[in-house]
Parts: C-alpha cells; sequence; structure tokens
C-alpha cells in the first residue's frame, strides 16, 4: 500500500483544470498534473484494502464497477509514493497497453470502486495512471519492444480502435507478424476522430504508432476492407483475421428523411471535421480552424445536440470554441440525482448527476446548464430552401418499458444545426457481411459464447463491433482477451495475459 495513514492525512486533489474563460479559446488537452511531490501524497492515500475493489470490475445492478483491465492499482499507487516511478510504471504496463488514452479519456470505473469512496473521495486512480506513462514517456522508460523470435505466423487486424491497436500490439509482441487495415487516413478510430483534441491530443496518437510500428506492426491507412479490399485476400495471406471495426451505426432521429435535412448532422461527422481541419492547419485556437475551413461550423449558430452522453457533451464543447450562438442538449434519460441514493450504494457505479467539461463552459459562456433531460425531438421544422429552423420537442418517459411521448409537452426551439449523438445501434454492416459473418439483434458479430471466434472459421471479432458501444478501457481489455484466443487459435498455447 502506500503511507499507512495516507489517506487520513491527505485530502484528495485532482490534476487542475484551466479555467473555462481560458481554454474555449483553444483546442488544447485542460488537464495540467500536479508536481511529483503532491503526486506521492495523493498515491500515499491508497488504503491496504484487504479486496481492492478498484481493479475487480463486478457487475453490480446491472453496471460494472472497478477496472475491466484488472490494473495492478495498489502495488503502483505504493510504488509512486516510495518514488519509484519507473518500477510502478513496470506495474501499470503488465496490464494496460494504452494508458495515455486510458489516463485521458476513461470515466474511472476504478475509482467509483475504491475503498477510499466508501466514505470520503476516491484515490485520484486516474489522474496516477496519467503521470506514470507520461513520465515513463518523458524519462525513456518507453523504448520499442521488437520480440526477438517471429513465429511466422501472420494475422490481419481490421480496425485500428483500441481493441484493434491492443489486439495488434499483444500479437506483435507475442512474435507473430500483424497487419492493421483502417479505412480512414489516420489510425486510432474514434480515439482519433470522434474524440475531440482537447480530451485527447493527437499526437498522443501518433506517438503510439510510431512505437508500435517501430516494434514491427505495419499499418494501412485508407484501405476500406470490404470495400477496398476483397475479404478473400486477407482469409488467403493471413493465418487469423481479426474484426474490430467498431459500432459505428447510428441510432436514427425519429425524424421523417434526417439526411435531406439541410443543418442535420450525426454527431461523430461534426467533431471528425473539426479534428481534420485542426490537423491540416498545424494549429491549436479557433483562428487557426477558421483559417483553414473546410469543417462543419457552427460559428453564430443556435445549435441543438440530441443526446447526453460523452460524445454530446464533447459536441457541447466544440460547439462553444467554435463560437455558437446558443446550445442546448437533449437528454432523454431522466435527470440523475445530485448525490448518490439509499438504493445505490457503494461500490455500485454511482448513479449521480455529472457535470463534465462541456457543461462547465456552456454555464460559463450563457449562464446555464444546457441540458433538458426526459426529452427528444419530435419534428423538424425547414424553410424554403431545406435548412432547418426550428424544432418541436417533446417530453418522453418509459411505460412498460417503452419509450412513450407525453402529450401536450410539446416546444419549440430555434435551431439552426442539429447535431445527432444518441448512441449506435451496432456495427455498420458491410464488412461484417464480406466476411460472411452473423449479426445479432443488436447488431454486432456473434461469437462463439464467452469468446471471440467465429464458429468453424479463422475469423475473429473484439471490441465495440462484438461487445457494442461500450467504453475504451473495455475496447481494450477486448483486444487482449481476444489476442490471447488468437494466439491459442494459431499455436496450440498462449503466454499472453488475458
Amino acid at each position: 500500500m502506500g503511507k499507512e495513514t495516507g489517506f487520513l492525512e491527505y485530502g484528495r486533489k485532482n490534476n487542475i483544470d484551466v479555467l473555462p474563460k481560458d481554454r474555449i479559446k483553444n483546442f488544447d488537452e485542460f488537464h495540467k498534473m500536479l508536481d511529483a511531490g503532491t503526486r506521492k501524497q495523493q498515491a500515499a492515500r491508497c488504503m491496504n484494502c484487504g479486496v481492492p475493489f478498484c481493479q475487480s470490475a463486478m457487475k453490480l445492478s446491472g453496471m460494472v464497477t472497478g477496472c475491466p483491465l484488472h490494473n495492478l492499482i495498489p502495488e503502483w499507487n505504493d510504488e509512486i509514493y516510495k518514488g519509484h516511478d519507473r518500477h510502478a510504471f513496470s506495474r501499470l504496463y503488465k496490464t494496460s497497453n494504452f494508458p495515455e488514452f486510458t489516463g485521458r479519456v476513461c470515466p474511472a470505473l476504478c475509482e467509483k470502486a475504491c475503498m477510499c469512496g466508501q466514505n470520503g473521495d476516491a484515490v485520484t486512480v486516474h489522474d496516477n495512471e496519467l503521470y506514470l506513462i507520461e513520465t515513463a514517456f518523458a524519462n525513456g522508460y518507453i523504448k520499442p519492444n521488437i520480440p526477438a523470435i517471429r513465429s511466422g505466423k501472420r494475422v490481419a487486424v481490421v480496425g485500428s480502435g483500441p481493441s484493434g491497436l491492443a489486439v495488434a500490439d499483444e500479437l506483435n509482441h507475442r512474435g507473430h507478424l500483424v497487419e492493421v487495415y483502417e479505412r480512414e487516413d489516420e489510425i486510432g478510430g474514434l480515439l482519433m476522430y470522434g474524440i475531440p483534441n482537447m480530451k485527447l491530443d493527437k499526437k498522443v496518437i501518433k506517438r503510439r504508432r510510431r512505437l508500435m510500428e517501430d516494434e514491427g506492426v505495419i499499418f494501412h491507412t485508407g484501405v476500406d476492407v470490404g470495400k477496398d479490399k476483397e475479404a478473400a485476400e486477407l482469409l488467403g495471406r493471413f493465418d487469423a483475421v481479426v474484426l474490430c471495426c467498431g459500432a459505428k451505426k447510428e441510432r436514427p432521429l425519429p425524424v421523417a428523411d434526417p439526411g435531406k435535412i439541410k443543418g442535420v448532422y450525426n454527431a461523430v461527422d461534426f467533431l471528425k471535421s473539426t479534428t481534420k481541419a485542426l490537423m491540416k492547419a498545424d494549429g491549436r485556437d479557433a483562428a487557426d480552424l477558421v483559417k483553414q475551413g473546410g469543417y462543419i461550423d457552427a460559428k453564430g449558430k443556435n445549435v441543438v445536440i440530441v443526446g447526453g452522453g460523452d460524445t454530446g457533451n464533447d459536441c457541447i464543447g466544440t460547439v462553444i470554441r467554435h463560437g455558437a450562438k446558443s446550445v442546448t442538449a437533449l437528454e432523454m434519460m431522466p435527470k440523475p440525482p445530485v448525490e448518490r441514493a439509499a438504493n445505490n450504494p457503494w461500490p455500485e457505479w454511482p448513479k449521480v448527476l455529472k457535470t463534465d467539461y462541456g457543461h462547465e463552459e456552456a454555464i460559463y459562456v450563457y449562464g446555464e446548464d444546457p441540458r433538458i433531460f426526459e426529452t427528444t425531438v419530435k419534428s423538424v421544422t425547414t424553410d424554403k430552401k431545406g435548412n432547418i429552423k426550428q424544432i418541436e420537442t417533446v417530453k418522453v418517459t418509459f411505460k412498460d418499458g417503452k419509450l412513450v411521448n407525453v402529450p401536450g409537452s410539446e416546444k419549440t426551439i430555434k435551431c439552426d444545426m442539429l447535431l445527432i449523438a444518441a448512441g449506435f445501434v451496432g456495427c455498420e454492416e458491410y464488412t461484417a457481411d464480406a466476411f460472411l459473418v452473423k449479426r445479432s439483434e443488436r447488431g454486432t458479430v456473434v461469437t462463439a459464447d464467452d469468446g471471440y471466434n467465429i464458429k468453424g472459421t479463422k475469423i475473429f471479432s473484439a471490441g465495440d463491433m462484438h461487445r457494442g458501444q461500450s467504453l475504451v478501457v473495455w475496447a481494450i481489455a477486448e483486444g487482449r482477451a481476444c489476442a490471447r484466443e488468437v494466439d491459442e487459435y494459431m499455436m496450440g498455447y498462449s503466454n499472453l495475459g488475458k
């Protein structure tokens, strides 16, 4: 553990956030790390738990609490406190392939299960993790780990999101020859073109790509398997093929032909356009973005976002940086309580109201929280040119397990841009169809029970394509587990961790 009395002596201190008034001027990451001395104190708060729930990934009341990667959290917190950063990092890296991603974008399931959180504030596990990986890069602890012996087995990974990267990283280190196929011009999946720069600087992804390439992984970008490249070619060339194409089929808006209405966009398309423009401009602030052009611009517009999850929040933060006139976020679910209820005890996932960075920025810019709960879009009105000009909202409620509109609750809102961030309903069909694999009613690829292999084939699937829309940490966990199964399939045994 850390210091025996650390949890009594030191209060929780998060990484320092740049104030909204300053951070909305650019697209920089805005979490600033604490100094090494304070970080030691934060690690010292880790208790000598009899059962460290932080690394458990238990499912309680339908939701998971604790780390899906089963990170050895108490061990590396102890080493941070003792000043053994290199050793601490080695313990983190044993179970986590990409702490630089989860240390930035994970909602910290570990902290929700931390014993300190039972009667006080949890240990800053998330911030400690980010400290370790960035310290490792800065101090040269991370160097290309090239396998001394190659197995001669070849694996194709289709999709380079977190699950595909985890599969590739694990199997490459095992000694197999791995090639990754990505339809976009950059690797990363939604890490690159779904999560905005201020949450995850794209240099972080490119840094990881360089390392993996130095270690032997081959990336093919701009190649759309199922369209540009035939499935039969991969099945003929490789000993195993792993499908990690995500769950990018958007949940449709309950409005007739939204694609024909000007000013209606899928949230990921909107976020992607901003990221691409910033990369081309090689800049970070709004001026660089405007100078580059070629993106979906929210400047001066009344923006309505459908969806109250992380993607909807990212859209709020992005349109504010564009200079939107107003922003409204519609959330179908009821407003959660501010504090944990008695029927939601620790260590269950805390079902409480989360005010994320985008909401904070909207409160600063517009004077109020942009979210309207238990509400969705009922209809859309356009002008003569087909441009959206207003929407009609309606209150919703759940009745007999189904979502129904509340009569008489309709309201009209000005809307020049409507962003759909209502989640995803499975993988896009064409890649799955190209490999002749079946899909479930949820739109996910059907594999063997409790496994990742499509029965009777050399095809595997992992991540959101296999699991359904989920978190980055779950995608990495799936990728690691799938890699072990692929290794066993090709070699007859595996020494890879689960």
